[in-house]
């Protein structure tokens, strides 16, 4: 049995729906208790788990965020800290970038919504830093409403489920947002569960290298292993390479303007990395993307730090 076959023979349009009680079910008993997830987070929890949440392990996010909600526990007081604080507080977690989003964010809530993160999806999306994702994100699972909502983990288990591969595209295709339109639950409250149950079910067992279909809720439904688990034949997965690369350069160059109380003479900076052209290229990007500025003295610090 071909993919394909395996896939219109258990997921055709007319039998999505099988799929949502078991997710949803095995979700009830089996989520984690993640503190955006509490009703005390809010919004603006969400949101800000959503930032450092892309490309980043749970296990890495949870210190960083406890500490950030402790810290700026409303959008209004993030915004009142210069973006260099956010960079600060965001630590090793990487990709700092997302710090100086989030930061714009909080801003332009602060300054257009009266502090409060908006219901509206428009107006989610229309928010520095937000794309597709986060805004549909933060409306299902901040406001419980009726979104598709699509990351790296529910598109491995809708590929797998529906349409009988073992991973995604490595980009978001058309076809794939019209499939989670599609397979999305009618009611409003059934789908924001569905999105979240859907996510929860990729990130614990339909993971990329060790799928645990013995324990899947939806095993016996799902296209991928009717047609026998056939190996990925796509564009090879894309691996991101890290020791040696100006991304590593770079963070250890903020490193040194995080730990500092001060702006950071150029020696000091100097030391951190041996290739002086590198050390360069990583230290100019830093002050192009907006994490670093250079004092007309020639020394360095955190954006709008004092």
């Amino acid at each position: 049995m071909t993919a394909t076959t395996a896939t219109t023979a258990t997921t055709t349009d007319a039998d999505h729906t099988a799929l949502h009680a078991p997710v949803i079910d095995w979700f009830d008993h089996h989520a984690r208790d993640l503190p955006w997830r509490r009703p005390e987070a809010g919004a603006w929890g969400v949101m800000v788990s959503e930032f450092m949440l892309q490309q980043t392990p749970v296990s890495r996010v949870l210190p960083v965020y406890e500490e950030w909600l402790k810290r700026w526990p409303r959008p209004a007081d993030l915004a009142t800290e210069a973006p260099g604080e956010a960079v600060r507080a965001w630590g090793r977690l990487g990709y700092p970038r997302r710090a100086l989003r989030l930061h714009s964010a909080a801003a332009a809530i602060a300054e257009r919504h009266g502090g409060e993160v908006p219901t509206d999806h428009h107006q989610l999306l229309a928010l520095p830093g937000v794309g597709e994702y986060t805004a549909a994100a933060v409306a299902s699972f901040a406001y419980g409403q009726r979104h598709a909502v699509l990351d790296t983990n529910v598109r491995r288990v809708f590929a797998r489920a529906v349409t009988g591969t073992q991973y995604p595209p490595n980009a978001t295709t058309a076809a794939e947002r019209k499939l989670a339109r599609t397979l999305l639950p009618e009611e409003t409250a059934t789908a924001a569960r569905w999105a979240a149950a859907t996510m929860e079910l990729g990130a614990l067992l339909c993971t990329a290298r060790t799928p645990e279909c013995g324990r899947c809720p939806i095993a016996e439904l799902c296209a991928w292993r009717s047609a026998g688990s056939p190996v990925h034949e796509g564009p090879p997965r894309r691996t991101q390479a890290y020791a040696g690369t100006d991304r590593q350069v770079r963070g250890k160059l903020l490193a040194v303007l995080r730990e500092a109380v001060g702006p950071v003479p150029r020696p000091l900076l100097d030391r951190v990395w041996h290739d002086p052209e590198q050390r360069a290229r990583a230290l100019g990007g830093l002050v192009t993307d907006g994490l670093a500025e250079r004092l007309p003295d020639g020394r360095y610090r955190l954006p709008g730090a004092d």
